[in-house]
């Protein structure tokens, strides 16, 4: 019979404290930053044997004071002196954190929303060191996520969410350890510059994709004249090369062609000569052949000038034959005293007779 008139009592108190606490929360300008409260969620009654469900931890109290956590499975409680003060779950909780503004380093205000996941991992904190938990981290999150964006700027904020998130998670941590809870993940859902900001930032993507798209084409026809420039260059190197290789080859030509015709003449002299000393009458012969040439290039100047010089026995075809031959037979005794010359000492007979035809 004790224990209804103290539930009764402690229902009156929690329901006094909810109406408290949503007419504060329906106050003037609370209604964007204080979530609704939620009523009490109703407690387990001591019927001495109860069953604790998994993840989740029964705070027993004995004539009001804290006795024992209750862990999941079969528990006996002692009747009117147990209370079932507090009941936490230990499993993972997301709660959303509403819509509120910030204002970035750079005098930016934005309007941000998240998701908190928390963890209560100590119950008899979480029952003694707070008296609203989900309120608690709810509003902490949210004071922790002002400073943190306070110190960014707008640029900075929108590029490293991952950042930001790891800093409001670190805050919380410290801030609710004496709670007995653990801020798991904080999740940036929705990032709201103002609609002019947003415009600004349209404006200057446009701006960046065209001075981009300006140097991607520059770029192109900067290296487009590259090509151009290289292949003109190379293609002078091919054909200064091909000029090169044309005129070597050429010149190799040449040189076999004057190297064969004067290999050929060289024979030619070569068996005249055999001709004149090994046959009877060679000399004879030769002195002749000089002659008719003599003749028919005096002929030949005649023919092709309208100045010549002619000697003064120009008539005399047989005095221009006989000094023809002199001038052979000059050059005949010349070649055979240089032979003699080059002979060994044991000739010198046969260099005498040279000498003997060279004075003849």
């Amino acid at each position: 019979m004790l224990a209804r008139p103290i539930m009764r009592t402690q229902r009156a108190v929690l329901a006094r404290q909810v109406q408290r606490l949503s007419m504060s929360a329906s106050g003037p300008g609370n209604s964007r930053s204080l979530p609704l409260v939620r009523r009490a969620k109703h407690l387990p009654t001591n019927t001495v044997v109860k069953f604790v469900p998994q993840q989740e931890a029964w705070v027993v109290e004995r004539m009001g004071r804290f006795s024992r956590i209750l862990e999941p499975g079969l528990a006996i409680l002692l009747p009117f002196l147990d209370r079932i003060a507090y009941t936490q779950s230990l499993k993972e909780v997301a709660v959303e954190i509403p819509t509120q503004t910030a204002i970035t380093q750079d005098n930016v205000t934005l309007e941000l929303d998240g998701v908190l996941y928390y963890k209560v991992v100590e119950p008899y904190k979480a029952a003694y060191g707070v008296a609203d938990a989900e309120f608690s981290i709810t509003q902490l999150a949210q004071t922790t996520m002002r400073a943190e964006i306070g110190q960014m700027t707008l640029d900075t904020t929108l590029a490293e969410r991952n950042t930001l998130n790891h800093n409001i998670v670190n805050a919380i941590n410290l801030a609710s350890e004496s709670w007995g809870i653990a801020c798991l993940r904080y999740e940036i859902r929705d990032i709201h510059p103002p609609a002019k900001v947003v415009e600004a930032m349209h404006s200057q993507v446009s701006a960046e994709r065209s001075k981009r798209a300006q140097i991607l084409e520059s770029e192109g026809s900067r290296q487009s004249a590259i090509n151009v420039a290289e292949g003109a260059k190379q293609a002078q190197i091919l054909a200064s090369e091909a000029d090169k290789a044309q005129q070597i080859n050429r010149a190799m030509g040449e040189a076999e062609a004057i190297r064969q015709t004067a290999q050929a003449e060289a024979q030619a002299i070569e068996r005249v000569a055999q001709a004149i000393t090994q046959s009877e009458g060679g000399e004879l012969a030769a002195g002749l052949h000089v002659a008719q040439q003599y003749v028919e290039a005096f002929g030949k100047i005649a023919k092709e000038s309208n100045t010549i010089i002619v000697p003064a026995s120009a008539n005399d075809i047989s005095g221009m034959v006989a000094q023809a031959m002199t001038v052979f037979s000059s050059v005949t005794a010349n070649q055979k005293k240089q032979a003699a010359l080059k002979a060994p000492k044991g000739n010198e007979g046969t260099g005498g007779f040279g000498s003997e035809q060279v004075g003849h």
